[in-house]
């Protein structure tokens, strides 16, 4: 599973890209409005530190605007990824920049219907949102199941199934057993991975007996 992460923070990304282990970052309106900066310079900083994809999300709904919104952010790196949402016009706008060549993340999925949608609009990746799922109680990885269930059927649709609105490592294990090919996590989550109060207890007993010995390793 690759593991991107869900921030517009760039000192947070470049902290988490230094340990080796992330593979693309996510944005969207509510993190660039959050992180205060102007989108374009966001997404160019982004996209120095992480080779990954980098989704950057339009903020039209009109396949027209969408469209002139997408050539501007295509300009900034290659590995851009542009974000629409899942709408006929998001759709429709999906199918056009794919078949040029763009990466393409179709986002707020809700439905197995949408995502096979996408699939056929030649989406790089799909978003569905598992955690807004839950909110409102339902069982968001059943979704996750039914997606990667649709789409290993055909061996056409390329499509990756990128776990969205994850709030918690349960999220990230479930979404992985079920064959999903991408997390995108909050920084907190993705550092809650490394965590156990086991290793913690471990490391401090093994810490301790070596100090007793007095030697230095280097």
């Amino acid at each position: 599973m690759k593991f991107f992460v869900d921030t517009a923070d760039t000192k947070e990304i470049r902290e988490l890209a230094a340990t080796g282990l992330l593979d693309g970052v996510t944005t969207n309106p509510s993190l660039i409005a959050k992180s205060g900066r102007k989108i374009l310079d966001v997404i160019a900083e982004i996209c120095d530190v992480v080779p990954g994809p980098v989704s950057a999300e339009v903020a039209a709904t009109d396949y027209d605007q969408i469209m002139r919104e997408a050539a501007v952010l295509r300009r900034i790196a290659k590995n851009v990824t542009i974000k629409v949402p899942l709408t006929p016009d998001g759709l429709r706008a999906c199918k056009a920049l794919s078949s040029d060549g763009a990466m393409v993340n179709v986002t707020l999925c809700f439905s197995a219907a949408q995502a096979l949608l996408a699939a056929k609009a030649g989406a790089t990746f799909i978003s569905p949102f598992v955690g807004r799922l839950d909110d409102i109680g339902q069982d968001g990885m059943e979704l996750i199941a039914d997606i990667v269930q649709i789409y290993s059927n055909y061996d056409a649709l390329k499509t990756e199934v990128l776990v969205a609105s994850v709030r918690n490592p349960i999220h990230v294990i479930t979404a992985a057993k079920l064959g999903a090919h991408v997390a995108t996590l909050p920084p907190a989550v993705l550092r809650g991975l490394y965590s156990h109060p086991l290793t913690d207890k471990g490391l401090a007993a093994f810490l301790a007996d070596w100090a007793k010995t007095g030697q230095t390793i280097a």
